[in-house]
């Protein structure tokens, strides 16, 4: 047990989803898995395990935010031995080329935020996925029919520039993709400890074309990238 987490040793499976929202993990346990079991509420951030094709795997929100995210991974891999982590969540468009409801796969993950900065010496950091995971994910998306992009996510500590889509500065000049405000934390911890990590996002929200997805989509494309992930997680 930890501060933040009131599950016991062996609660969690080793592979987990991580969702934001903690309503959002309660729906995936009672949408996906058979026989989920709350494992966790502390500060209503939820965590469930159930089983998955029969194989057992868990959901753990994560709260908003690389800090947030932060503490959830770190206690996962260290004081419950998971060692494989999946955020699965929503992200907005850099690129014209993203659709909304697509898939992004974030092959790898720029940042803003501290965890990176000033802590490798002279050099900087490139947290990125793990690369059996990556594949993995893509070759369930494309035989699902899925649209999916795999590539540079930017993990944002700010939601709302003042300056808009200038304080992205040349991050979309330079291929990145889809914006959100987890992935470089997951990756860069789980480099730290030696675990598995990937981040699955579905597009909701274009920031160059405004294109915004609708309720009934959204559910929808949901839905589809928690199948995804799922797929992925009960590999091993």
């Amino acid at each position: 047990m930890t501060p933040h987490n009131h599950a016991k040793a062996g609660d969690y499976a080793d592979a987990v989803l991580l969702p934001g929202d903690p309503l959002r993990a309660k729906w995936i346990a009672e949408t996906f898995l058979d026989a989920p079991e709350l494992v966790n509420s502390v500060r209503n951030c939820l965590g469930y395990t159930g089983t998955y094709k029969g194989k057992r795997v868990s959901v753990q929100a994560s709260g908003m935010g690389q800090p947030s995210l932060a503490i959830y991974a770190h206690e996962l891999i260290n004081t419950y031995g998971v060692t494989t982590l999946i955020r699965v969540g929503t992200c907005g468009g850099l690129n014209a080329k993203v659709k909304v409801r697509d898939l992004i796969l974030a092959q790898a993950a720029s940042t803003d935020s501290a965890i990176v900065k000033g802590r490798f010496g002279a050099f900087n950091f490139a947290p990125i996925a793990d690369f059996g995971l990556l594949r993995s994910a893509a070759d369930k998306a494309e035989a699902a029919g899925m649209r999916y992009h795999a590539g540079n996510m930017l993990s944002s500590d700010i939601f709302y520039h003042a300056d808009g889509m200038a304080g992205y500065d040349k991050l979309p000049e330079h291929g990145v993709i889809g914006v959100e405000m987890e992935a470089a934390a997951l990756y860069t911890l789980a480099a730290r400890f030696g675990v598995r990590a990937l981040t699955i996002c579905t597009m909701t929200d274009c920031l160059i074309t405004g294109q915004e997805i609708d309720a009934d989509q959204r559910q929808t494309s949901l839905r589809e990238m928690v199948s995804v992930a799922l797929e992925v997680a009960i590999e091993g």
